[in-house]
């Protein structure tokens, strides 16, 4: 059970002194943070960011309760707390469910010789509450929507004049918010669905714990199930796939109509109570939707990976490019891969219709970008705004201007052709010609020509044979901007290198450039303008948590140079193998606060010499690690009409990959290291391959299998 594996103790927000986690969500309504106290006060938001204050309280004898020491225990399903004096005992469970309703079991033992009152206190309603607020000056933009909710609770008493404790007695009981919007949920449908949950959860906390474990543990029913001898892996591989039920949204209102996952949960800036104000992950982010989708890919459903196409879809901007979006409004568009997501996606489920479906807007994606970001003298993308690959403030776009004090004048800075938004170029069109492939279309040709030059022009352009890495280049002239990025290395990711380019690995095992304690920093730690911590020479322009990528070390290319690195081993031989092997642990540490398998934690950035967490936007769902355990650890790989293995020889004892769902097969594979004599109920010696049951490949050890037929 993901509760059992996951368990964190107290897990709060760094920046919120006392804001405890909460990780059950639900399709639309979640907490930022809850304070510790009984029932749902801190910061609450439905869809988007909405930051309402209170949900409902219990007071005592008309006041309210904070209980800030009490003991919390975070699970994935919910939050139990406790909590002791000399006048009373109080135990709760807290969570929401996945039909919006939050959800609190409480029981009340009055140790005191005096007689107490429990009183629920709620909101008369949060449009009320929202105009009472702004009755204190407060000018707050707004989403479209009104938020609706109606309360249910087990003891009617708690609604009106209260609950009286006697000295020595015990009560208990469960009370609920069901929350929908105004224009679509009626409010008898909300009042079915909270008394409903009362009913079902009962004021038993240990019953209502079981129940809701229960119910949140059928989404990860859906997803294959890894396990080996290394407890860093297993416990990481858990909390990536808890990483992604926590941020499934399926918003059902305006331009979100479908499922999604979100790029985190948690708020930038802003916790202002019914402010929007500040950045939030909380949206339909199209850089991160093809991250999601690497890992979503291997869930059973497909529902949110296809539905985030469809959100994009449905709502492209004028020239045909998918864009960010929340339920209200189309924003910009971040650079990414869809169109290869989607073919992997494909791959591992094949669903023709779909493809069909999806391949008009993917082949507006690469018509777009060629429109926008193109030019007539080679296939290479150039990058006009330094925020809009998801990497803002790589110095490479102030090259040109000695790296000025002062990066927030657009004037001090060069546009350049990237390398990133170059290789997600030439993986889109790629990904475009194998979908055309799968489906008849002729014009795969096409695109595979187009993306042959790109590739020339990546290796011609781009690569320095004397430093033997690849730059980003000066729109105009193609001089080489020397600043070794972390996107050098993509070309590797993307699979477009050869013997020429054997060197460019030697980078990511240097300890004074990519090897820092914290790997891999979002530039080479030898550039003039790297800052382990993500200043611009001394200097915080966008604050002390603020996204910088002249030094820190991000998951998102973590993943995505571990990707490569395992790659380049396969290319050569596996000689980078053990490499992978240091890179795959250090980077599952980064989701543990301290490296504390105790304390699941993965947030934006951290510093690159230390590992201190440099954000507190917890649960950061920008990056994959599921698919490199699969591709990489287990060494599966899908083609069109067969699977291959090729698994990377990182030191392990054993492993199992089983409730693999691919291409219409049930695939296991296992390995129990030669000569150990005893392995784990279910592995055998070798590295082994089955098939819907059946064995069909043994291996003695660790070794490629080409091309085993799936159709």
């Amino acid at each position: 059970m993901i509760d059992n594996k996951l368990r964190a103790g107290m897990k709060t927000l760094r920046t919120v002194p006392g804001g405890l986690l909460l990780g059950s969500t639900g399709a639309r309504l979640w907490a930022d943070y809850v304070k510790p106290a009984p029932g749902f006060a801190g910061r609450f938001d439905f869809i988007h960011k909405v930051n309402i204050p209170l949900l409902f309280q219990i007071s005592i004898n008309g006041r309210s309760c904070n209980m800030d020491t009490a003991i919390s225990d975070w699970y994935p399903s919910q939050l139990r707390m406790t909590y002791t004096d000399d006048w009373l005992r109080f135990e709760e469970t807290k969570f929401i469910t996945w039909d919006d309703c939050a959800v609190s079991c409480q029981s009340w033992t009055n140790r005191s010789d005096q007689e107490i009152r429990l009183k629920l206190e709620a909101p008369s309603g949060f449009a009320a509450a929202y105009e009472e607020y702004l009755q204190g000056g407060f000018d707050i933009p707004f989403y479209s929507f009104d938020i609706d909710a109606c309360i249910a609770a087990s003891d009617s008493l708690l609604l009106n004049e209260g609950i009286k404790v006697a000295p020595g007695e015990v009560k208990t009981f469960i009370v609920v918010l069901s929350a929908g919007i105004r224009s679509q949920d009626p409010m008898d449908t909300l009042k079915d669905r909270a008394v409903q949950a009362v009913g079902k959860y009962t004021a038993d906390l240990a019953k209502a714990s079981s129940e809701q474990e229960k119910a949140f543990e059928k989404w990860f029913d859906g997803t294959p199930r890894f396990k080996c001898n290394d407890p860093l892996l297993n416990k990481t591989w858990a909390y990536r796939w808890f990483l992604l039920r926590h941020n499934l949204a399926d918003p059902r209102y305006g331009l979100l109509q479908h499922p999604l996952f979100y790029e985190g949960r948690s708020h930038k800036k802003s916790k202002r109570p019914f402010s929007k104000g500040g950045w939030e992950f909380s949206k339909l982010i199209n850089l991160s939707v093809p991250l999601h989708m690497t890992d979503a890919k291997w869930h059973h459903d497909s529902a949110a990976s296809m539905g985030a196409l469809r959100n994009m879809q449905d709502t492209p901007a004028e020239n045909g490019m998918y864009c960010c979006l929340t339920v209200d409004e189309r924003m910009h568009s971040f650079a990414n891969y869809i169109g290869w997501a989607a073919y992997q996606l494909f791959l591992v489920h094949r669903d023709e219709a779909a493809v069909l479906e999806a391949l008009p807007g993917l082949k507006a994606q690469v018509a777009s970008w060629q429109e926008v970001y193109g030019n007539e003298t080679d296939g290479l993308m150039t990058e006009y705004r330094h925020t809009r690959t998801g990497k803002e403030y790589q110095p490479s776009y102030w090259y040109f201007h000695n790296y000025p004090q002062n990066p927030k004048d657009p004037e001090t800075y060069t546009h350049v052709k990237r390398v990133d938004r170059t290789v997600y170029h030439y993986m889109n069109i790629i990904g475009v010609a194998r979908l055309c492939e799968m489906v008849g279309d002729p014009e795969a040709a096409i695109y595979l020509q187009l993306a042959e030059r790109v590739k020339n022009d990546v290796l011609v352009k781009m690569w320095d044979e004397a430093t033997a890495f690849f730059y980003d280049l000066h729109y105009q002239t193609d001089e080489k901007a020397f600043v070794k990025n972390i996107v050098g290395f993509y070309p590797a990711w993307a699979g477009l290198l050869d013997s020429r380019h054997d060197q460019l690995v030697k980078h990511l095992l240097n300890p004074g450039e990519f090897a820092t304690t914290c790997r891999y920093p979002s530039v080479s730690a030898d550039s003039t303008a790297y800052a382990k911590e993500g200043g611009w020479f001394g200097l915080f322009v966008k604050g002390r948590n603020g996204c910088m990528w002249n030094g820190p070390t991000w998951p998102y290319t973590n993943a995505i140079t571990l990707d490569a690195l395992a790659r380049e081993s396969k290319r050569s031989d596996h000689a980078y193998d053990g490499e992978f092997a240091k890179g795959l642990r250090e980077y599952s540490f980064l989701h543990f606060q301290n490296r504390d398998l105790s304390r699941p934690c993965l947030v934006e950035h951290y510093n690159s010499q230390t590992g201190e967490p440099l954000s507190d936007e917890q649960e950061y769902n920008h990056s994959y690690y599921i698919d490199l355990i699969i591709s990489h650890v287990a060494g599966l790989s899908l083609s069109a009409d067969s699977l291959s293995l090729e698994p990377l020889d990182i030191g392990l004892d054993y492993f199992e990959l089983d409730r693999v769902k691919a291409a219409g097969q049930d695939i296991r594979i296992t390995y129990g290291k030669p000569g150990l004599g005893r392995y784990p109920d279910g592995i055998e010696e070798g590295y082994r391959l089955y098939v819907n049951g059946r064995l069909v490949c043994k291996q003695d050890r660790l070794a490629s299998v080409q091309s085993i037929s799936i159709t």
